[in-house]
């Protein structure tokens, strides 16, 4: 299934993507309230999605995170050599994580607003993981079962703010500099995630291009060791890092701009595209 959470008019509305229409699966809670429900609310969501008879046009509505206001959005740095080293750095030994806030979330087509402390604002594509039970000091053959789904992320990055000190998170945890969506695919329907092209157009020109294959810390390691340090509870959300090519260390550098179209690809699980203004 591929699970939204959209605006029609003034109501939020859960809902599941249907080819060219979006079913009402007429439930009265977040994504959050249905992944604490385990696999009685996923069941639900599914029959609800074969059956439901209202429906929306993609167009007809707005598409907003499908997790919104998640405890907590983790994020890894450097988890891909290659994107290490064109920003001159060696892989890490452990997870290099940081965290951005739920206010910087938002869903397909919204816009990312460039605020007037930074000129210097970067492009990332993730692949997103999205937690579905409570999950503490798990180990790493067990991770997988506390997947609920994957998303596509953009880790919108000001870089001028990132490296005012040794904690880059003021660099990321911008409001809307989070765009994710535009669904949450389950994890049913990904047979192997280590192994998804992903990539980033910026105007219609390419830009990222990789695997996820290509991790240094895969996702069963990274849900693993990120549960020993703090308690991952449903609808948190993991972002697994960017490949090569983001715009800082290009000659000349690529940064975003008013005007901009970026669109983040992740293979089978979905394309995420946002304006900037």
């Amino acid at each position: 299934m591929k699970l939204v959470t959209v605006k029609k008019s003034d109501e939020v509305i859960m809902g599941a993507v249907k080819g060219d229409h979006i079913v009402d699966l007429g439930y009265n809670g977040s994504m959050i309230d249905m992944l604490k429900s385990g696999e009685f609310g996923l069941d639900a969501a599914h029959n609800a999605a074969e059956s439901g008879t209202k429906q929306y046009g993609l167009d007809e509505v707005t598409f907003l995170p499908p997790v919104l206001r998640p405890g907590k959005v983790i994020a890894l740095g450097k988890n891909y050599a290659a994107h290490a080293a064109e920003g001159g750095s060696a892989p890490p030994d452990f997870p290099m994580l940081f965290h951005k806030t739920h206010t910087s979330l938002i869903g397909h087509n919204q816009s990312i607003v460039i605020p007037p402390v930074t000129k210097r604002v970067d492009y990332e594509a993730e692949l997103a993981v999205i937690i579905g039970k409570t999950c503490y000091q798990v180990s790493e053959e067990d991770a997988m079962s506390y997947v609920a789904g994957y998303s596509c992320a953009n880790d919108v990055s000001a870089r001028d703010l990132q490296r005012r000190t040794s904690q880059f998170t003021a660099g990321k945890m911008l409001d809307t500099f989070g765009p994710l969506g535009p669904a949450m695919i389950t994890a049913d329907e990904i047979e192997d995630v280590h192994n998804l092209n992903i990539s980033l157009d910026l105007n219609g020109e390419t830009l990222q291009s990789s695997n996820t294959k290509m991790m240094i810390f895969n996702v069963p390691f990274t849900i693993s060791y990120i549960s020993q340090i703090c308690t991952l509870e449903p609808g948190d959300v993991i972002l697994t890092g960017t490949p090569e090519g983001v715009g800082f260390p290009r000659n000349p550098p690529i940064f975003l701009k008013p005007g901009d179209s970026v669109t983040v690809h992740v293979e089978k699980v979905g394309s995420l595209t946002n304006s900037v203004i």
